[in-house]
């Protein structure tokens, strides 16, 4: 994969797993366009990073802020004026996610949609109008969870929703095979973001893991690069489970 496919997507980008790795990218030499729900700006190795305010769920704004960085207008990384050729896309990290509790008894039908919009359609949506974008050789990296394998008390919608990303990264891999694009997916476990310590559980998860802690975001980050790379060129259609031996497939 030659230098123009350098350029990389990262939802869910403002904040916790999805920050570390576009931070992670840009260190490694990754064009990245950063989207999420909120705009913010932060700093990396001298560049300057900016979150895209998109919407996932809705594929024309995901559409369009995708043509608008490959073009070089100024979103996304930026680290001076746009210039040069149209680029290509080398990664997709679909990172974007949210987890609102929910059980039998009190979940609805608007909760049910958002979630499945959020981190189902999500994945979706910016796939397909990357896919077009990406050269051969190219990676998605879907986030699933281990509440896609392993029950997780008041959270139905959630682990229905990850199990469905589980599901989705087997079909997309079967069905980008051909262009040589891979598509594998990361579950991680207790991962110290700030919405893991809003929860309040975090202590008590890091004492039920067989290696005693939960997991820093930029551990994760780091399997979005090895799925990329080299070193993961014959894998395709995996989950890789993180969870510091608490769910052992």
């Amino acid at each position: 994969m030659g230098s123009e496919a350098r350029t990389a997507i990262v939802t869910g980008a403002a904040s916790g797993m999805g920050r570390s790795t576009a931070e992670a990218l840009v260190e490694e030499g990754w064009d990245v366009l950063a989207l999420d729900r909120v705009e913010t700006r932060f700093e990396v190795a001298g560049v300057s990073v900016r979150t895209v305010a998109v919407d996932v769920t809705r594929r024309d704004e995901v559409r369009d802020a995708i043509a608008a960085h490959l073009a070089g207008a100024p979103s996304g990384t930026t680290s001076g004026p746009a210039s040069g050729p149209a680029k290509s896309l080398g990664l997709v990290a679909n990172i974007a996610g949210i987890y609102p509790p929910s059980t039998l008894g009190d979940f609805t039908e608007d909760l049910y949609r958002r979630v499945f919009d959020v981190n189902v359609l999500g994945v979706l949506n910016v796939t397909a109008e990357a896919v077009p974008h990406m050269a051969e050789g190219g990676a998605v990296v879907n986030f699933a969870s281990v509440d896609a394998f392993t029950v997780s008390p008041g959270q139905l919608l959630y682990g229905a929703s990850k199990a469905a990303v589980v599901m989705l990264t087997k079909e997309l891999a079967l069905e980008l095979a051909p262009r040589r694009i891979r598509v594998n997916a990361i579950a991680p476990g207790w991962v110290s973001t700030p919405g893991n310590a809003a929860t309040g559980r975090m202590d008590a998860a890091a004492a039920s893991i067989p290696l005693g802690r939960v997991a820093r975001p930029e551990e994760i980050a780091r399997w979005v690069s090895i799925l990329a790379g080299p070193d993961a060129a014959f894998m395709t259609g995996e989950t890789v489970v993180l969870s510091g031996g608490d769910v052992i497939r």
